[in-house]
């Protein structure tokens, strides 16, 4: 008999099929049963009928429990009113595992503490089947873009001997006698293949120390990070405008069902087209004010203003030109005022914050030596990355978007726990 995945069924119309999966629910009584199965890739309502089963699998059926696994064969009807459009009306039915315990989660109200301390099972649940859908989906997107646009995948270290953002954020460890830390990002690696290929991007895990607690950190996130030699910011900018649009694009054409389950507001993702608003830092500044935010010219963006420039556009904004003190040693200045980077924040709209971040390297030695010396990083670490000017340098530029930002946005949840299959928080890396 053909195994069918469950959102394949309707392959099998009119004919017998076997489906392999766990109960979801079950309802019924007398002499016929309904169970709702589920294999992962969707769910199916299967007809059990004693007349047609015999005593004995009927009554295994009555004493099926929720995650039971089960296989189940019968034959594959269409029915507009059933769950997917297709019953399976059973002749057989063998159990795999009985499930002798009451399942944890409940359909009833449970805390977030308790979820998460049952995160593991907690994922079989249809929210959270349709966030980490969209998250795939998300990430198919990312790879599709930049490979179609002539892009290549140079996959970076995750032990690295020195800091890209800040060393207050390094997770240590040791390496064989000698200090290593978890990677923050891929960038400065990236630039040493972009001088390669010319046009790259790295996706992987990225590790950041912050002990913060709010609805937009984790310690341990996926970043996907593009490089381009021979780019200027403005460029990056607009990179990331069109890289954005396809993102949502992707999700609107391939995961409606998701987002319906997610009641998530599609209209809002179909207003995600070019161009996006742009202010520079200043303007930012002032929008802020004027909207009764303390913030004072030369002070950073935390949550609280990012929630509020977003919240004034119905699409991305990017920020650009941020005052060179606030970014990494790395970021070029503004050859029109040494004051500010060459860099670009792209905020995401619906309060969401910032999702993108990037910019403009320094590609002159000197220039980066003497940025190293200025932040107190020790250039023997850095003797590599100084060799990347000094051999062939050329103007270059590149961003890197959190994926778990940008699903916790594209899927409307709020805070991003729920963007990762195993979320590590602060002080929570269990399970």
């Amino acid at each position: 008999m053909p195994v069918s995945y469950i959102n394949e069924i309707a392959k099998h119309a009119g004919r017998e099929a076997t489906v392999r999966g766990w109960l979801r629910h079950k309802r019924g009584g007398g002499k016929i049963a309904f169970l709702v199965v589920r294999d992962g890739t969707g769910d199916i309502q299967a007809v059990v009928s004693k007349a047609v089963v015999g005593d004995e699998a009927f009554a295994l059926a009555g004493k099926l429990t929720q995650e039971s696994s089960l296989l189940l064969t019968g034959t594959v009807q269409a029915d507009a009113r059933a769950l997917g459009g297709y019953e399976l009306h059973v002749s057989r039915l063998e159990v795999v595992q009985l499930v002798a315990d009451e399942f944890p989660i409940q359909p009833k109200e449970h805390g977030t503490g308790f979820l998460m301390e049952h995160r593991h099972l907690w994922l079989r649940s249809h929210r959270q089947e349709a966030v980490l859908r969209i998250r795939h989906e998300i990430i198919r997107a990312c790879r599709n873009f930049f490979d179609d646009r002539g892009f290549i995948l140079a996959d970076t270290p995750i032990f690295t001997p020195n800091a890209c953002e800040g060393t207050t954020t390094l997770f240590e460890t040791d390496y064989f006698g000698e200090k290593a830390y978890l990677t923050q990002s891929g960038q400065l690696y990236n630039e040493a293949t972009a001088a390669a290929f010319g046009k790259v991007y790295c996706f992987g895990p990225t590790f950041r120390a912050e002990k913060s607690k709010t609805r937009r950190h984790l310690m341990e996130f996926w970043m996907v990070e593009p490089e381009i030699a021979f780019a200027e910011l403005a460029d990056v900018m607009a990179l990331a405008e069109e890289f954005l649009a396809h993102i949502v694009a992707r999700v609107l054409e391939h995961r409606r069902e998701e987002l319906k389950a997610l009641e998530r507001d599609v209209k809002k993702l179909e207003a995600i087209v070019p161009p996006f608003p742009r202010l520079t830092y200043a303007e930012a500044v002032a929008v802020l004010q004027k909207k009764g935010n303390p913030i004072q010219p030369g002070d950073d963006f935390g949550g609280d203003e990012e929630t509020i420039l977003s919240n004034e556009f119905d699409r991305p904004v990017i920020v650009h030109r941020y005052p060179a003190a606030l970014k990494a040693f790395y970021m070029q200045n503004d050859p029109e005022n040494p004051d500010l980077a060459l860099c670009m924040d792209v905020l995401a709209p619906e309060g969401y914050g910032e999702i993108i971040g990037g910019g403009q390297r320094i590609h002159e030695r000197d220039k980066l030596l003497a940025r190293l010396h200025a932040h107190h990083l020790p250039e023997d670490a850095f003797k590599w990355y100084l060799d990347l000017r000094a051999f062939g340098s050329v103007p270059h530029a590149g961003f890197g978007m959190g994926i778990e930002r940008a699903v916790a946005w594209i899927c409307g949840i709020e805070h991003v726990r729920e963007t990762i299959p195993f979320p590590r928080m602060l002080y929570k890396i269990y399970p």
